[in-house]
Order: structure tokens, then C-alpha cells, then sequence
């Protein structure tokens, strides 16, 4: 069978960054910058070793960017990056999967329907997936900004955008502290699940720990909030046990005061490797002048995503959701 340009292009990636592995010595998440790097300018650093950069020259007669599509690109990268990630301890060292990543795409676009300009904004980006698709969706995007704080990830979601010839503005920071940064129409987030090791920063937040560390998780909703228009949206991916902790009543007390719940829906449990994982999709919308809750949120649990039948059973309620609920939907 022929090969997809998907499997083409992430053989590509994959070896190209094996070679850097191998002469470098140096783990394939760094060499994989070092092969987007390589793909994206066209040309082999200066200074690389002769052998090595020999092989890399090969290599780059081959890899043409430009006949394929933006998805096919996200893709290819996407799947060396889950490579680079597989087995990896780090929690931050995950991706928010594919499927989720579309299907928050598709709320995104539910929930600004018809309005232009739009800005959005992920605290939490990782190596840009989740925004990068969250963008293709979303036909008026004026500004995307992205956070992140870790060098390789950040590293990566720079390239990855790059190569998908997409404009994002990039935060190399803790998203725990302040941005510069305007607040913006929608904000999205797989959230970060666990404590937050500066108690000091920690101290500024309504959402803080009245002892010990406080949750991440929590401080990146306030963040978050105070990055968001009045009346603009907040997509959350979020861990099943949020509202279940011991400061999931502080939590819902927030905000209850700052926002309402527009909706929640479940994830299938055959996205996720294990019970403890599942997450569920959590969204928002700050609290303004005129802004009204919906009479009745959005609940909804989604069934497997390879069940096509049942999938389109429940798009259609959601869509029904949406038409009665939240103006602009034609």
C-alpha cells in the first residue's frame, strides 16, 4: 500500500532526527527542534560536524514542506513529538489527544460564531497543539498567544507553528505570573493537574491553598480569568475530580462569582489509558454587562469517538444546545 504524506513526511522527521540523536548525543525531543529547524530554513546549521552534516544535506534534498498541507504537517510533527514523549515521566510531557483537541476545535467554534477579530489565548500550550488546532477551526483570528514554560516544549510550539504557517505570539514564563499581555475574547487550556511549588506567587490568588502548596489547576482557572474579556469564553480541559478535591468548594465558589458555567461535557473513557486519567471538557464565560447564563447548561457525556453512529446522535443535541442557547448560531 502507498503511504499516506503523513507517514511520508513523519518518516522524515523521524529519521532526520535519529541522525542528530545519534552524532549528538542528545535526547530526541532537543534533536527533533534541531530536524524542524532544519526543515523550516532549508538549510543545514554552519556549524554541524562535516559527517553529520552530510547526512543531514541528504536528507534535506528530500523533505519538502511545501507539498504538503497544514494538517499534514501538524500531524507529522505531532506524531514525532508522541514518539519523543513516549515514556517520558514528566507529567507536562503529554498531548492533549488528537480527537479531544478537534472536538474542543469544534466548541470553540460554536461559541464564537460570527464574531470577527478574534483573540485567543492558551496559558498552557505545551508544543502548540491543542491552539494550532484550535486556530484551524476558528475563521477570524486576529491574535494567538501561547504560554509555556518549559524550553523544550516552547521550542517545539514555535516550529511546529512555523512550519504550519501560523502567526502566534509566544510567553517563554511561568503563566503563573503576570503577562503582558491584553485580555482576550477566548482563552483554551489542558489544564496542568497538580500543586504549584512557588508560595509565594501562590499568595496572590484568590484560589490559593489555606495550607501547603496550592493546586495549579485552580491558579490557572484565576489566571486565566484575569486574562479574559467580560463576556468572552474559557474552554477547560480538565481532570474528572476538579469540583471533588478538598478545595473544590473554594473553587466553585469562585466561580460562581466571576463567571457561569456554560456547560460540561465527559469525555469518552477510551481516549484516556486509565480511569484516573479521564478528563472532561469545562466551559466558561466571564461575567459582564448584559451577559446572562444560559437557562439550562450544556451536559453531555460523549461516547466513543470511533462510535460514528452515537457521535452524530449527540453532535446533533449539542448543535440543537447551541441553536437555543447562545445567539449567532446561523
Amino acid at each position: 500500500m502507498e503511504k499516506t504524506n503523513v507517514e511520508k513526511l513523519f518518516e522524515w522527521i523521524d529519521q532526520t532526527t535519529e541522525i542528530i540523536q545519534k552524532y549528538e548525543n542528545v535526547p530526541y525531543l532537543d534533536s527533533l527542534s534541531n530536524t524542524l529547524e532544519i526543515l523550516f530554513y532549508r538549510e543545514v546549521p554552519a556549524e554541524t560536524e562535516e559527517v553529520v552534516g552530510n547526512k543531514l544535506q541528504e536528507k534535506l534534498q528530500d523533505g519538502v514542506v511545501e507539498t504538503y498541507t497544514t494538517s499534514e504537517v501538524r500531524k507529522s510533527v505531532q506524531l514525532a513529538i508522541l514518539k519523543g514523549m513516549k515514556g517520558s515521566t514528566q507529567q507536562q510531557h503529554l498531548m492533549t489527544p488528537e480527537t479531544v483537541a478537534l472536538f474542543t476545535g469544534y466548541l470553540a467554534e460554536k461559541l464564537t460564531h460570527g464574531k470577527e477579530n478574534l483573540r485567543v489565548f492558551d496559558p498552557a500550550s505545551g508544543t502548540g497543539n491543542l491552539l494550532t488546532i484550535i486556530m484551524d477551526h476558528l475563521k477570524h483570528v486576529d491574535n494567538a498567544y501561547a504560554g509555556e514554560v518549559d524550553p523544550t516544549l516552547i521550542e517545539l510550539a514555535v516550529l511546529n507553528a512555523n512550519l504550519q504557517k501560523k502567526e502566534i505570539e509566544f510567553f517563554h514564563q511561568d503563566s503563573l505570573r503576570p503577562f503582558l499581555l491584553d485580555p482576550v475574547d477566548l482563552i483554551i487550556a489542558d489544564l496542568p493537574v497538580g500543586y504549584y511549588p512557588d508560595d509565594i506567587r501562590a499568595q496572590n490568588y484568590e484560589l490559593k491553598a489555606d495550607q501547603g502548596h496550592s493546586y495549579a489547576h485552580h491558579l490557572f482557572i484565576e489566571q486565566s480569568m484575569n486574562y479574559t474579556k467580560d463576556g468572552g469564553y474559557l474552554i477547560f480541559i480538565i481532570p474528572d475530580f476538579l469540583f471533588d478535591s478538598d478545595q473544590s468548594d473554594k473553587l466553585y465558589a469562585y466561580i460562581h462569582e466571576v463567571a457561569h458555567i456554560v456547560g460540561v461535557v465527559r469525555l469518552p473513557d477510551s481516549t484516556f489509558k486509565s480511569e484516573k486519567n479521564v478528563k472532561s471538557i469545562l466551559i466558561l464565560q466571564k461575567n459582564g454587562q448584559g451577559i446572562q447564563a444560559p437557562k439550562q447548561p450544556l451536559l453531555a457525556n460523549l461516547p466513543s469517538f470511533n462510535n460514528t453512529e452515537a457521535m452524530n446522535d449527540i453532535l446533533n443535541q449539542i448543535n440543537a444546545w447551541f441553536s437555543a442557547h447562545i445567539p449567532n448560531q446561523d
